[in-house]
This record gives structure tokens, sequence and C-alpha cells, in this order.
């Protein structure tokens, strides 16, 4: 495998960035990547390409895959492997330094790399795809937030179910009226309890052992930004998600899809307050790993002419207590969401709203639908940003909608690691108004040498 061994100050780097920045920013859009050039193909980077990454690209097929980047080569075998014309880098701020002809990139590396990725791209003047949740901690969701519209590249959130169809019904009934004013909804996934994969979001005792790390693994990379720890396979390739300092959990991971059609139907944003309960853990694990179930309860204030709302989220063995309007005889979905409606309830499965309807049956028979007032997309979810590169158009989950729906879910998240207390959130602030504690947990700090 080819892979440069040119060795680039991080110093360096962001010194250069800033260069291509600036005149980047002196150059019209359109005679970038804008109505002047619709049929031209992108040329793109994977970064993180081992696993949801290498399917992403698929996605984006059309195009010229010109850069590879992982910093596990076996992990990522297959993709390498698809694109054998594609140049091959571990470090991916050697690959924005080195190669010039990149316009956009596709990052799908764990959570607790997103934000240092995405904002270097960013400042490098690529169009950037990120794999939801779009961050790690509620620090990094706003930043990445506000360098979005400051450094004017297109971008787009892998929440692909914002691209269906489903989810824009969702809206179009609740921005109606259709339904009634919404002041509940219930949300809800079986992981980590539910298929056995799912063991993947559960962490039961903490590893043992020093294995040595994989000749194929660059370890020092792949934590980036996160403390210093020993290499151990239950934390990658795969088994990532559960640990705090690396994941979001179940609550960071489906969320973003699961609760994606409340948050934009209902024009939700900050809560102002949050509460979890949790399963019980070991003590050693509190401060590693994410609880095997919670159930988390997020306020939100009116909204406009919208009521004040009360979102509850259960995971794991925490169920959802089965609407009464549902008929006998049908199952919730394994994850999924019900809208209290004071005219209709509905419910649905979770990406994008699939299999939404109406609760019970014989209304949604007898339901009126509201007439579709939302543009529908054309193609997948990455085609939409492909387009949204092309034309100039934004795409469907921008980062300035997806980093306020990940905010929303990782204050969730704080409230997790203080179950049982009463969280008060400034979100304008970006601050907890009643918890030092919780403060505290707003960013967690990187080791040397990385910044954001």
């Amino acid at each position: 495998m080819k892979q440069s061994t040119h060795r680039l100050s991080r110093r360096s780097f962001l010194a250069r960035a800033a260069t291509t920045v600036a005149a980047f920013q002196f150059i019209p859009s359109r005679l970038l990547w804008g109505q002047d050039t619709p049929s031209k193909k992108l040329n793109i980077a994977g970064i993180g390409i081992g696993g949801q990454g290498g399917g992403n690209l698929r996605m984006c097929n059309s195009e010229n895959i010109v850069a590879l980047c992982d910093v596990d080569a076996k992990y990522a075998a297959n993709t390498l492997g698809r694109y054998p014309q594609a140049k091959r880098y571990k470090d991916y701020r050697v690959m924005l330094e080195q190669q010039k002809d990149i316009d956009a990139v596709v990052i799908a590396t764990p959570d607790h790399t997103h934000a240092v990725i995405t904002l270097a791209a960013m400042q490098a003047g690529k169009h950037v795809y990120c794999q939801k949740p779009l961050t790690h901690t509620v620090h990094e969701a706003r930043k990445i937030t506000e360098a979005a519209g400051r450094y004017k590249v297109r971008t787009q959130m892998g929440n692909q179910g914002h691209s269906d169809d489903h989810i824009r019904l969702v809206r179009e009934w609740v921005q109606a009226g259709a339904i009634g004013d919404v002041k509940e909804i219930h949300a809800w996934t079986d992981r980590p309890s539910g298929k056995p994969w799912y063991a993947n979001f559960a962490v039961q005792e903490l590893p043992q052992g020093e294995p040595p790390v994989p000749d194929t693994l660059d370890w020092d990379l792949w934590l980036g930004p996160a403390r210093q720890r020993k290499y151990h396979p239950a934390y990658c390739p795969f088994k990532w998600r559960a640990w705090i300092d690396f994941g979001t959990g179940a609550l960071g991971d489906m969320g973003c899809h699961i609760l994606d059609p409340s948050f934009w139907a209902l024009d939700l944003k900050y809560p102002t307050s949050v509460l979890a309960e949790i399963d019980p853990q070991k003590p050693e694990l509190r401060a590693e790993a994410f609880p095997a179930s919670s159930k988390v309860i997020f306020e939100f204030p009116a909204r406009g002419p919208m009521p004040p709302l009360k979102l509850t989220w259960f995971d794991g063995q925490f169920k959802m207590p089965r609407p009464p309007m549902l008929e006998p005889g049908h199952d919730l979905p394994e994850s999924g969401a019900v809208i209290f409606g004071e005219k209709q309830t509905l419910l649905h499965d979770s990406h994008g709203a699939d299999g939404l309807r109406v609760i019970p049956e014989a209304r949604m028979k007898d339901f009126k639908r509201p007439e579709k007032t939302i543009p529908r997309i054309k193609g997948n979810h990455e085609q939409d940003w492909v387009r949204a590169c092309k034309d100039g158009r934004p795409a469907c989950s921008p980062f300035e909608y997806g980093g306020p729906l990940t905010e929303m879910l990782l204050v969730g998240l704080i409230a997790m690691r203080l179950p049982g207390e009463k969280l008060l959130w400034d979100g304008p602030a970006l601050s907890f108004t009643n918890n030092d504690k919780a403060n505290e947990l707003v960013h967690i700090p990187y080791r040397a040498g990385w910044t954001l």
C-alpha cells in the first residue's frame, strides 16, 4: 500500500490551510462549484473508509474517488481494493496538504475525531459529508455549526433518513396543523439489548491485558484528540460506540435518525432541561462507558405558536409505554417514535420516519393528508450532497441543521453522566445554569498536540 512518508507538523498544516482558505474565500463559489459546472465530476476523498464510510463512498460512485485515508489498512482493505486508482494515506492532514485536486471529503471515522477532521477539511476549502452524530461533544457541535456558515462550503450530515419522503410528510402534517398541538413525544430504540451485534453499544467490564497493536493499525492516529490509553480490540475497529472517550452510545448514534423527524417538524432547538435515569453500572465503568440502558427526559419551551413540549427517550431495557391508541395485536417497531397530537397520533420507525402512520389504523384510513409543500430529494442522501456541491444550493441536512440536532442529543448524554439530577440548559450560552459538573462535560479536553 502506498503511503506518504512526508512528516507534516500540525502547526505547518494549519498555517498552510489558513492561507488556502484566505484564497478560497475571495473566489466566487459559482466559479468553483456552481451553476457553471453542473456536469463536472467531483474529486472526492474518503476519510475513515473501513465501515460506514465505504458504503457512503459507493453512493458517490458517480464521481471521481481520488483519495482514501484510513488509519487501519486491514479494516479498510475492501474499500481500498474497490478504488485501486485512488491515492492512499493514513493521516488526513497529510492528505489535505499534499493532494490539491480534492474537491470534497466523506468522513466516517469514530465520533471522537469527527470535529477535528471536519474543521480541517472546511478550512482547506473542501465540501464535507460527515457521518452522524456530527460531533462528539456539545462544544464541538456548536463550533462546527458556526464554521460551516463561515467557510461557505456545502455540507451534509449522514442522517440518511432526512432525504426520505416520510420525514417530509411528518413536517407537512405537523406544520399544517393536521395532527393538532404536540405536547409530548416518546422515542426509543432497543439498542444495546436487542440483536446480538448491539453488544457493541454496551460495556460489561474494562478491557483486560495489553494485546499488541496490529501492524496494520496506527493506534496514535486512531486515538486522535482522545486521552492516551493502551490499544485494545475492545475499542476498535468497531466497539468504540459504548466508550465515553470515543462514541456517543445509543442516543447519539440512533437519536440522529429517530428524533430527526420530530426535531425538524416541531422546530426544536435547545431544550431548557434534561433529566436522565440509567441502569446501575459497575463503579469502575461509570467514568469509562455509557450505561446499558437509559431514559432521558427533554423539556422544550414554546416555539412561536407551538406549546412547550416534553420528549422522553428510552433505550435498552427501559421500555416505552405502549400507546393506548395502538391496536391490539400490533407491535411497536424495534426503534421509532410516537408523536402525540391533540387531533392525531403519529407512529413511525427509525430512519426518516419510515413506516409513518396515524394510529389507530382506522383513523389513518380517514386521515385527510395536507398538501405536499416541501421539495422531495432526487436520489440518495449522498447524491443530494453531491448535487449541492455542484449547484450551490444547500443539501437537505447541512451542518447548520445537523449541528443543532447533534447538540440536543449530546446534552442528553451529559445528563446520563449525572443521573437523577435535573440539569437546566442555557442553549445560547452553551452552559448549564445549575450544575458545574455538567459544565465540565460540555467539552472533553483534547490531549497535547490536538486543538479545534
